[in-house]
Formats: structure tokens, sequence, C-alpha cells
């Protein structure tokens, strides 16, 4: 039964022994403190009372009459009423008693030790006599030569010491009602907020709840994160670690050495959006060299029952698929329609001017036919020759004249000049494919929106050192307050009215360029020499034989 005990429970049930447990070792020790403190105070005055007697000149006078009754006794019992006594009795040295609270015992012998105060010493004893236990006093009457003449004993009985003691119980217990009473409100107030914040949950099943935290946070495969709400990242899995470039999470570290966001390694859209702690849903995110699907949501506590009080927020959650594979996917699905648009492009103009010379053979005019034949194929074969000397990449090449063919088609001329001579071969081709062909798609977009001439020039300078790509349109170019922003995952400037693609698929190109440019360590800007243009730059990739 106990292991099925809340920690709320568990908490006040221990501290409702602990506060019992105090109350009572309280109660013990001041009532024991309380009784020697009420029997001292007892002893106290009773002394006081015994040596103020044995020091009066009256009770010398009286040891020494005849009959000292009758002048002590009235005496004493005077006194006893004043000084709250219950007995004073003066007896001659001999233990017979001149004075006693009961004429009956007067005459008769004093019950108790008298041995010390013979000896000239005053003593307080407790000890039974005629009227019960007693807390009593004896002192001795001296002479002026320091003989004992007589003895004073002056005493309250143990039944008034206890009733002093039991007035003072009452305070006592009443103290302790009070602590108990207040330490079982704040047992139960501290078990009502640990229940509302465990929901009812014993240590056991907290553990087994952690346990299984922990095997699903680092088991599933999406990225999970949790900030709080100073800006902390407080946990995360190892597929978050991967994604986000981080060093492994430990599940044992402590909140307060867990690293803020500033001083992760990523930055963007991505740090904005973990800063600002909005909602998000399969939002598209660039870091490194990833593309990462988002979805983020605060973090709310339980809402006590029957409490309008609003949930606390704790921070938020955030979790993080990859989504590079499909995108590099759909860059190369992309590269091939192009090339199939491409080939199309040349297939309707070879067959145009197919027809052509067809017409001119018909018509029996050979030489024309024979001329404009082998102007078509002296213009093709520099395009094709140009393209293989200079980038010596076939893909590329095809890329490049699929793009001609295209923006002719378009009624864009695309022009291309080339130099140097060292090739790209060693750099990844589909990272070459996707700058260059997302950048010529832009760039003959603008043209083909623009005023006449419609123009693209490609500018393609493989050296030794860097192989240069500048790609310049004939369009309107890009506001200079939009040029970093352009670069940014979904961000366009075109219109998506007319494309049957909607805005899907918008605002993708130039993110993916700059993260490939990214990736093979290149550099890219962007400027408005009457028109956009994009200059990159990529380290020239090593010659085989130093990388074997």
């Amino acid at each position: 039964m106990f292991h099925s005990w809340s920690i709320a429970r568990r908490l006040f049930v221990a501290n409702l022994l602990f506060v019992l447990v105090l109350t009572a070792v309280f109660g013990t020790f001041s009532v024991v403190e309380a009784r020697d403190r009420a029997y001292d105070e007892a002893g106290g005055r009773m002394l006081a009372i015994a040596t103020s007697l044995a020091d009066s000149p009256l009770v010398l006078e009286a040891a020494a009459a005849a009959d000292p009754s009758a002048v002590l006794q009235p005496y004493a019992l005077e006194v006893m009423d004043d000084a709250d006594a219950d007995f004073i009795t003066i007896m001659a040295p001999d233990r017979t008693r001149w004075t006693h609270p009961r004429a009956e015992e007067l005459g008769k012998p004093y019950i108790g030790t008298i041995e010390p105060a013979l000896r000239g010493e005053t003593f307080t004893e407790v000890t039974a006599g005629t009227l019960g236990p007693s807390v009593r006093t004896i002192a001795p009457v001296m002479d002026a030569g320091g003989g004992v003449k007589a003895l004073v004993a002056a005493g309250v009985t143990v039944r008034t010491v206890d009733t002093d003691v039991a007035e003072r119980l009452g305070v006592i217990g009443v103290i302790a009602l009070v602590v108990l009473f207040f330490g079982s409100v704040a047992s139960w107030l501290l078990g009502r907020y640990l229940r509302s914040v465990t929901r009812g949950w014993g240590p056991e099943q907290l553990a087994q709840l952690f346990a299984y935290y922990e095997s699903v946070l680092h088991s599933v495969r999406e990225g999970v994160i949790l900030i709080d709400t100073h800006g902390k990242a407080v946990m995360y899995n190892d597929q978050a670690a991967e994604l986000l470039g981080l060093a492994p999470s430990d599940a044992d570290r402590s909140p307060d050495a867990a690293p803020k966001l500033a001083e992760l390694p990523f930055d963007g859209s991505l740090r904005a959006l973990f800063e600002s702690g909005r909602p998000a849903h399969d939002e598209i995110h660039l870091t490194g060299s990833r593309i990462l699907v988002v979805n983020q949501a605060p973090a709310v506590g339980p809402v006590p029952e029957r409490s309008r009080q609003k949930p606390a927020i704790y921070g938020t959650v955030a979790t993080l698929r990859d989504r590079t594979e499909i995108e590099s996917l759909g860059t190369e699905l992309q590269t091939m329609k192009t090339l199939s648009d491409a080939l199309r492009a040349q297939t309707h103009e070879h067959a145009n001017r197919l027809h052509m010379i067809v017409s001119l053979l018909e018509l029996g005019r050979t030489p024309q036919a024979l001329d404009f034949a082998t102007k078509d194929l002296e213009l093709s074969q520099q395009l094709t020759d140009d393209m293989v000397a200079s980038v010596d990449e076939p893909v590329m090449s095809a890329l490049v004249m699929g793009k001609a063919a295209e923006a002719h088609e378009r009624g864009v001329e695309l022009e291309v000049r080339t130099s140097g001579s060292a090739g790209v071969r060693g750099l990844e081709i589909q990272d070459l494919v996707t700058i260059l062909g997302n950048l010529l798609d832009n760039a003959i977009d603008a043209a083909a929106a623009g005023d006449f001439p419609r123009k693209v020039e490609l500018d393609v300078d493989a050296g030794a050192a860097a192989v240069e790509f500048t790609v310049r349109d004939s369009g309107m170019g890009i506001n200079p307050d939009s040029i970093d922003d352009v670069l940014q995952y979904g961000f366009s400037t075109k219109s998506s009215e007319g494309d049957p693609r909607g805005s899907h698929g918008r605002g993708v190109g130039l993110a993916l360029v700059r993260q490939a440019v990214d990736r093979l360590n290149g550099t890219m800007t962007i400027s408005n020499p009457g028109g956009a243009q994009f200059n990159v730059v990529l380290p020239a990739p090593a010659p085989e034989e130093e990388k074997a």
C-alpha cells in the first residue's frame, strides 16, 4: 500500500509524524523544565522566608522564654498567610515544635532532617511531614556567640507546587497544539502543491516515467529540443544534436548548466524561431548543410483542479525533421525536368530548322539550304566546344546548353562566355547543378518578365585556384533592401499568378544555392549593375595526384 502513495501523501504523513514527535519532545522538555523551575522557585521563596524569620530578634527572644509558643505561634501563622507558605515551624534544637499550622501538633517532635541546621547551615530538602510531601528550608536561629538556640522550617507542599506546574502546563499545551495545527496545515499545503506538480504520482512511478521519457527521447528518429523561459536548451536528444551540430546532451545535467541559445552553433531563422517561442507547424528552416522541418509548441504545466489560475508555461518544445535528402531528390528531379525541357526545346527548334532545310531543298535552293545548315551547326558546335573546353563537365555542359534552348524558346538570349581550362571535375556535380541551374532559372525568369532586349549573360572562369560563375540578367534587378532576404527559405519576389504551382516551390532556389555554396566552402555576392547579378566563387578542386 505504501508504494501506491503519492509523493504528496508521503510527505504529508512524514511531516505530520515529524510535527507530532517534535511536539511531544518539546512538550516533555517543557513539562520537566517547568516542574524543575517551580521547585527551584519554591525552594528559593522558602529560603527567603526561613532566613528572614531566623534573623528576627523576636524569634531569638521568644526561644529564651518559658513558653515560646505563646509568642511565636500567632506570629508564625500571620507570616505564613502573608508569605503564602503552607507551613512555618519554629522548633527547639531537640525538634520540639513551638509553632505549627495545626495546633494539635505543638509540642510534638519535628519530622525531618535538622543535623545541618544544628551545625549552623541553612539547607533545602523535599521530604514528607505531617502535611505530606513538601519543599522546605531549615535555617538556624543563632545568638551573638554563634550558638544555635532554635530552628525555623518554612515550606510548601508538593501538591501546591504541582498546582503551579499544572497552570504552566496549560500554556505549554496550548503552544503545543498551535505548533501541531500550523505544522499540519503547512504539511497539507505543501502536499497539495506537490500533488498538483507531480499529478498525484509516487516516486516509483516518476522514476518509471523518467525511464520511459529517456527511452522515448533518445529512440525517436526526430530531433527534440526543450527550451526554457530563460532561453536555455535544457534538454535535447541525440538526433537533435546531430541535426543542429551540438555536443551530446547529458540526461543528468542540471538545468542551470544548460547552454543558452546564443552559445549554440546555429543562427538565422532557426535561432529567431527558438528565441521567439512562438508556435510553429511544419516550418522549413536552413541550418548549415541541412534543411529542417520544425514544429514548435509551448510546454504547458498541469492545471490544478477547480482552479481559475492559468497553467504555467515552462518553455517550448521543438521537433526537428531532416528534409535534406527529400530536397536533394527534388532538386535532382527538377534538374531532370530541366534537361527534359531543354531536350524538348532543342527538339522543337531542331524540327523547325529541319523543316526549313527540307523546304529549301524542295524549292531547289540547295546552296541556301547548305549555308543555313552549316551556320546553324557552327553556332551549336561553338557553344558546345566552349563549354567542354572550359568547364570539362558533360552534365554541366548539357545543363547550360539546355538552358540556352529554353531561354531561346522564351524569347531570351543566353550569352555564354568561358575562360580558363582548369575544369570543375572533383566538385560535387549535384551542388554545381543546384547552383548554376537555379541561378539561370531565376535569371531567365527575370529577363523574360522585363523589357526588350531580354538577355542573360553567363561567365564561367575555371582557373587553377577557383571556379567563378557570374550570372547577369536584363530584368528589373533586386531591391537593395531585399538582398539579404532573397537568400532566406520561402522568400520570393515572384508572383505566383499564372504559375501552376501557386506559391508552392517559391523562395526555395536561392536558399538552396546559398546552402550549396556554403557546403562547397565558396562565396556568393549579389549586385545590381542594371539588372540582378550573382557572382559565385568556389575553391578549385584538388588535382587527382594530390588526392592520392
